[in-house]
């Protein structure tokens, strides 16, 4: 039995695609636990490389409208 969908991409290396994914979606306000269901990653993994990548996340309690 394979990975969950939500974490599919769990341990695998990161594409720049990926990265510019993770890109858009913060700028879009995007909660991190949201993005990690949408990149197939573990949250803290998308904590961890927008972290190293210099991006940064909205709270989690914040809507991800840009409001």
């Amino acid at each position: 039995m394979g990975l969950p969908e939500s974490i599919r991409n769990a341990g695998e290396p990161w594409t720049d695609r990926d990265l510019a994914r993770l890109e858009e979606l913060a700028a879009e306000n995007i909660p991190p636990s949201v993005i990690g269901l949408r990149l197939g990653r573990p949250e803290e993994a998308i904590q961890y490389k927008a972290t190293q990548a210099g991006i940064t996340l909205s709270p989690d309690n914040r809507p991800p409208y840009g409001l």
